[in-house]
């Protein structure tokens, strides 16, 4: 079903999962869920209905973090060292690929939640600026200012500039 697909031995830490396209949406969510290389969830196929309703040849789900759970709380508080360093690599390694990529920054208000969560996001950031990527955020931000999930959109929304403050 997905021909870009990259996750461990045993598909517990997930890096990337997509379809294959010249111009893709390049998403950041905060961690894998259920998504395997043969069938979506709910938040991966929501962001690739965005990508194709916003003219994206195909799309990439990363995350802030690779170890997959249904719920952020089920989450270690401390990360994984070697989790959170090569999935910065994976990442940084997939942007590297496109001139000028679109990266939606999808990761919601839960990213406060875990240090290495804001840890992940602000060194992404840092890396990628040399590939001039075009930050993105679909909506409106929250309340206090973060980019929101792809669990909770409006198709009807549209993508916006998204800069790290």
């Amino acid at each position: 079903m997905y021909d870009l697909y990259h996750a461990d031995q045993n598909d517990q830490w997930r890096y990337t999962l997509g379809t294959s396209g010249k111009r893709p949406l390049i998403t950041i969510g905060l961690n894998p869920s259920t998504a395997t290389q043969e069938k979506s969830d709910p938040t991966v196929a929501r962001v690739q209905k965005v990508a194709a309703l916003n003219g994206y040849d195909g799309f990439v789900m990363l995350n802030l973090y690779p170890v997959r759970a249904t719920d952020w709380s089920a989450l270690p508080t401390r990360a994984d060292a070697e989790a959170y360093a090569r999935n910065l690599d994976e990442m940084e390694k997939l942007i590297a690929q496109y001139e000028t990529p679109t990266l939606w920054a999808a990761w919601g208000e839960t990213v406060v939640q875990r240090s290495y969560f804001l840890r992940a996001r602000d060194e992404l950031y840092a890396r990628v600026a040399k590939y001039s990527p075009q930050w993105r955020m679909f909506g409106d931000p929250t309340a206090s200012g973060h980019p929101r999930h792809p669990s909770r959109l409006n198709y009807d929304w549209k993508f916006q500039p998204y800069t790290l403050d």
